[in-house]
C-alpha cells in the first residue's frame, strides 16, 4: 500500500509518500481500508517533536514526553471499511462502515494518561490501510458521507472531553478559543448543545461563521484588552473558560473569568510558557483544569451525536493523500474554519477483498 511515512522529528521532509507493507490485523483486531482521514494540530506538533518535557520546554518529544518510535505513519482521524478481522472477532463485521476512536488504552482515565494514540505510537490513517482493536472501530449510521465524519474523532472527543472535565452545565456562560479550528468550532456545538451560551474568541473575518454554529457572542483575537472586550460582549458573567490557545492571552482569559470560575485547557497553539499573576487565580478562587485527549466514553457519546444530528461537519477542504504536504501547508496558514482531510484515491469504496486474518 501507499503511505506517509514520518522518518524523523523535522520538517516537511520529514514525511515521506512510499510504498510500504500491508498491515495484518492480530488476534482481537480488524483491518481497515481507509476512505478519509482528518488533520490535526497534533500531527503537525508531533512531526515537529514540539512537546517537550516537564524539565525541559524545548525538549524534542512526541506527545508522551518522551522519545518516538520511526518510521511511523501518522493520521489518527479515520474513516473506513472493516475488510479483514483477526482470529475472535466475528466475521460479521466485515464491510462495516467505521469511525475509529484514537485513544488506544484499557481502563480507566489513569490509564488514558499514559495512552497510545493512532499516528503517533501505533501507524495510522495517512495510508490506504491500517488496524486498529476491534473496540475502537464503531460502526457509523449516517448518512453525512466519510470525508464529513473524519472532521469529528479528535477534535469533539477532545472538545467533550474539556467540557466534561469543567462540568459545563446547561444556563452557564463557556467563553471558547481558538474558536475557528476543528476543537474550538467542536467546543461551540458541544457546549449550546448542554444548553449553555458561547462567547466565541476568533481571527478575522470568521466571526460569522462561528455565530451561525451558535456562538450567541464573538471577541477578536487581537482585541488590544481582550478581558475588556470579553466583559463587553458577553452576555452574562463567564462562567468557564475552554481555551486550546494558551499562551500571551491566558492572563487575560483569567481576568475575564468570574469569581469562582473554571479554566479548562487543552492546546497551547499560541505558546505553552505562560506568565499569570496568581493572584487573579487564589483571589477569585478560579479553577484551574488540565485536559488532554478524550476518554473511549466521550467519544461514544460524540458518536451518538453524529448518528442523531446534534453536531454538524465542519469540512473545509478534501484532498488526494498524495497531496498531503500541501494540507498540511494550507493547514499551517491557519486561513480555513473547520477541519481538512485527505483521501486515499481508493476510497469511497468497502468491504472489497473481505477476509478474515489469523
Amino acid at each position: 500500500m501507499r503511505a506517509y511515512v514520518l522518518t524523523d522529528f523535522g520538517g516537511p521532509e520529514a514525511v515521506v509518500y512510499r510504498e510500504v507493507p500491508d498491515p495484518v490485523p492480530g488476534p482481537g483486531e480488524v483491518g481497515i481500508r481507509v476512505s478519509a482521514a482528518a488533520l490535526n494540530n497534533t500531527d503537525i506538533w508531533t512531526r515537529q517533536g514540539a512537546y517537550g518535557s516537564q524539565t525541559d520546554s524545548g525538549a524534542t518529544t512526541g506527545w508522551r514526553r518522551e522519545p518516538l518510535a520511526f518510521p511511523r505513519i501518522q493520521g489518527a482521524d479515520v474513516v473506513g471499511y472493516i475488510d479483514q478481522v483477526g482470529s475472535g472477532v466475528p466475521a460479521a463485521r466485515l464491510g462495516e462502515r467505521v469511525i475509529v476512536d484514537p485513544m488506544l488504552y484499557r481502563g480507566g482515565e489513569r490509564e488514558l494518561i499514559e495512552t497510545d494514540y493512532l499516528g503517533s505510537e501505533r501507524d495510522g490513517g495517512f495510508a490506504e490501510r491500517l488496524t486498529v482493536p476491534a473496540d475502537n472501530a464503531h460502526r457509523i449510521d449516517t448518512t453525512l458521507d466519510d470525508a464529513e465524519v473524519a472532521t469529528f474523532p479528535t477534535a469533539y472527543a477532545t472538545a467533550q472531553r474539556m467540557l466534561n472535565r469543567a462540568a459545563v452545565r446547561a444556563g452557564e456562560t463557556v467563553l471558547v478559543t481558538g474558536a475557528s479550528g476543528g476543537v474550538g468550532s467542536a467546543l461551540i456545538q458541544l457546549a449550546q448543545a448542554r444548553g449553555s451560551q458561547v462567547v466565541a474568541v476568533v481571527g478575522a473575518g470568521k466571526a460569522e461563521r462561528a455565530r451561525a454554529l451558535g456562538a450567541a457572542a464573538t471577541v477578536p483575537r487581537d482585541a488590544e484588552d481582550l478581558a475588556t472586550a470579553v466583559t463587553r460582549a458577553a452576555p452574562a458573567p463567564i462562567d468557564v473558560v475552554a481555551d486550546v490557545v494558551a499562551g500571551a492571552s491566558t492572563a487575560s482569559l483569567l481576568a475575564a473569568l468570574r469569581p469562582l470560575g473554571r479554566y479548562v485547557v487543552a492546546g497551547a497553539m499560541g505558546g505553552p510558557v505562560v506568565e499569570t499573576d496568581l493572584r487573579t487565580i487564589y483571589l477569585k478562587q478560579i479553577q484551574l483544569i488540565g485536559s488532554s485527549f478524550g476518554t473511549h466514553e466521550d467519544f461514544a457519546e460524540v458518536v451518538a451525536a453524529i448518528e442523531t444530528g446534534g453536531i454538524v461537519p465542519l469540512l473545509d477542504g478534501v484532498y488526494p493523500l498524495r497531496d498531503l504536504p500541501r494540507a498540511q501547508a494550507d493547514f499551517a496558514r491557519k486561513d480555513f474554519f473547520g477541519k481538512l482531510v485527505v483521501v486515499p484515491e481508493h476510497s469511497g469504496q468497502g468491504g472489497d477483498d473481505a477476509t478474515v486474518a489469523g
